[in-house]
């Protein structure tokens, strides 16, 4: 069984494992003790804090495998949600523009791709930190991993924004070098990808980056094909991510990352299905789905107690006012009989209206 929870202090030394396998290139965790120590404190505070108005909080999550014995535990996965990007400054971001020129006297008019360095993702929540230990192998576990943090926005929605984003690693060349960032970025930073990366440690809301980026617009077909080709594509460590992403409600195409290109994914909360296709339900002590009924796999996050989220078969549960879920369930949630839970659809919901 596996379970999405809060992290704890406990959990430091398993992060610090799983950051010293993390894809080069790929930045989802801090990669010091220091900074994975820091996040988790940084996280601590952000669930225990009494939120008006979203602003520097980090909420950091776990996915924990408990195994056949509930307790023997091991941490093998975590996502982030940052309550407001920029919050301590500006998010920045490029946006994809198109430009139409025109010549009434040549009679030509066409229209050109252009990037415009813009801060429009400010204060939109930002999803980041997705990493699957076992990544090569992983089956609905990560689909629960990326879909419990927004079940916990859906839960707490005084604690984030109405909008979210998340940015995606873009893609590099053999030798981890970015190839729109050596077309741009580099031309201005002086420094290679990589190193860029490592001085704002993935920020996107340093004053140095309005101070060195390009604030007119970037003009697409003057740069390299092999940067262009590089716009808004993935690093294949993220196509699952991607994927998973898209299958919840996000949508591509309007932003990129000022690095790397990378694609920056964004919806609102009422596109995403954990928020528009999740339902409430009461812990029932029913009976087992009859032999005959097509089982249906649900993320199923516990509502009063502290937030927990597992992975259930079940009957479809769309128009019923409880779900029977077994003991070691309810164990793994810390929920019993006549507690509240939501339940969304793992696969195959309608898409948000």
């Amino acid at each position: 069984m596996y379970v999405v929870r809060p992290v704890e202090r406990a959990d430091i030394g398993a992060l610090e494992a799983m950051a010293a396998i993390s894809m080069p290139g790929v930045h989802t965790l801090p990669r010091t003790r220091e900074g994975i120590v820091a996040a988790v404190e940084r996280s601590i505070a952000s669930f225990a804090a009494q939120v008006d108005i979203p602003s520097e909080e980090s909420y950091l999550f776990v996915l924990e495998d408990l195994q056949d014995d509930l307790n023997a535990r091991e941490v093998v996965g975590t996502a982030i949600i940052h309550a407001s990007a920029g919050s301590n400054g500006t998010y920045f971001a490029f946006r994809n523009d198109v430009i139409q020129q025109v010549s009434r006297d040549l009679n030509i008019s066409h229209s050109v791709h252009a990037l415009t360095l813009c801060s429009e993702l400010t204060a939109y929540s930002q999803l980041s930190g997705f990493f699957l230990r076992h990544r090569d192998s992983a089956g609905i576990e990560a689909a629960l991993l990326s879909r419990a943090r927004l079940l916990y926005a859906m839960l707490a929605p005084h604690r984030f924004g109405d909008r979210f984003f998340v940015p995606l690693a873009g893609r590099l060349d053999a030798d981890g070098q970015s190839p729109f960032w050596n077309a741009l970025g580099r031309k201005f930073f002086r420094m290679d990808f990589l190193e860029a990366e490592r001085l704002i440690e993935g920020a996107r809301n340093r004053t140095l980056i309005v101070e060195l980026m390009p604030h007119y617009p970037v003009y697409v077909p003057l740069l390299p094909g092999d940067a262009q080709a590089a716009l808004g594509q993935i690093h294949p460590g993220g196509q699952m991510a991607f994927d998973l992403l898209t299958q919840e409600g996000f949508e591509a195409d309007e932003y990129i990352d000022i690095f790397d290109g990378g694609p920056i994914l964004q919806a609102h909360k009422n596109a995403l299905r954990s928020f528009c296709a999740s339902h409430k339900l009461r812990v029932g002590a029913g009976p087992e789905a009859a032999p005959d009924v097509a089982l249906v796999d649900y993320a199923v996050a516990s509502v009063d107690h502290g937030f927990r989220a597992v992975t259930v078969r079940s009957a479809p549960i769309e128009h019923a006012h409880s779900i029977a879920l077994p003991r070691e369930v309810q164990q793994a949630l810390g929920v019993a009989t006549g507690d509240d839970v939501v339940c969304v659809r793992i696969q195959g919901e309608p898409a948000c209206s």
